[in-house]
Order: C-alpha cells, then structure tokens, then sequence
C-alpha cells in the first residue's frame, strides 16, 4: 500500500517502465487499421504544418532585419528606444511620483536650511567685525600698514580705513614682486 501511495505521489519525469505501461494502454493491437491510417496521416499533416510555419515564420524574421535596416534601426538604437520607453514607463508609476514629490520638498527644506545657516554665519561674522577684539586686531593691522609704509616710503600716510590699508598694501606688494625695488615718483634709476 505504501509503494502504491509513493507511485502516486512522485513528480519524477516519465521512466521507461512508465512509458512502456502507457503505450501498452494504448497499443495500436487495440486500434483499428482504418484508425491506424487517419493517424498515420494527421501525423503527417501536422509534421507539414510544423515545417511550413517554420518558413513562414522564418520569411517573416528576415522581412523584419530588412525592414529595420532600411529605416535605421539597429540594436543600439533599440536598446534606447527600449530604454526610453521603460524610464517613461517608470516615471507615470505612483511610487515614483510619490518619491519625487518626496525628494522635492526635501529638497526645498534643505536649501532653506542652508540658506538659514549662510544667514547666521554673515550675522556671525558681521557681529564679530564689530566686536571690540576685532576692532583692537584692525587698529593694530592699521598701525604696523601706517608704520611699514613710512619706513617704505609710500606716499599715503594717513590712517585710513582697514579695507584702504588692504588694498595699499596688496598694490605695494604686487608692484615690488613684479618690477624688482619700488622707485618713488621722479627717481631715476642710476648705474
């Protein structure tokens, strides 16, 4: 009872043995010669159908590479257009609208942050250039420009503010590093 039981529940392919028990259920002893020839000659209809779809079905793949190459078409070609068609396809799906929307707003939340931070750093930075040490550290730059430019020989000797003393001092060094020692206004150089 069991060997039955496992025989019913296999789901191995057929065996010989299997294929000899079902062609004996069917022997063509149990078949009439007059059965025997309709067969043997749908067999050969069907063999005959088989073969002319396969021409036809061959004429037809050559009709198409024919017709694709006449209009350009070839597998690079397909691959992008199969490509563009999938990434349109990707873009109309609900998941993908609801993640660019998402991204979106996400990315208008991070520019404001952004913003918000550039603002509080140009407020930091502003309160510190007035702050009473920065004040002190563009007095003293002030002073040493003022000083440095009197041992020099520069023509402005008055204060001036932190940008001018930046600037002169930018002017004076660019002019000594491009033309050798710095000549006052009316000097010549002499040999």
């Amino acid at each position: 009872m069991e060997a039955q039981a496992r025989g019913l529940l296999e789901t191995e392919p057929l065996q010989g043995r299997d294929e000899d028990a079902i062609a004996s259920a069917d022997s063509p002893s149990m078949l009439s010669e007059e059965e025997k020839e309709e067969l043997k000659a749908e067999l050969v209809q069907l063999e005959d159908e088989i073969t002319t779809l396969r021409q036809v079905l061959s004429a037809k793949e050559r009709r198409l590479v024919e017709i694709k190459q006449k209009l350009g078409m070839n597998l690079m070609n397909e691959l992008k257009q199969n490509f563009s068609r999938g990434w349109h396809d990707v873009q109309t799906t609900t998941a993908y609208k609801k993640t660019h929307v998402t991204l979106s707003h996400a990315g208008q939340k991070a520019t404001a942050a952004f913003s918000n931070v550039g603002t509080a750093i140009s407020k930091k930075f502003g309160d510190m250039r007035n702050s009473p040490t920065f004040k002190s550290f563009e007095e003293r730059v002030e002073t040493t420009v003022t000083s440095l430019k009197t041992k020099v020989g520069g023509a402005n000797h008055g204060g001036g503010s932190f940008e001018e003393v930046l600037s002169s001092t930018a002017h004076a060094s660019a002019q000594s590093s491009a033309g050798g020692p710095r000549l006052a206004e009316g000097e010549e150089l002499q040999c």
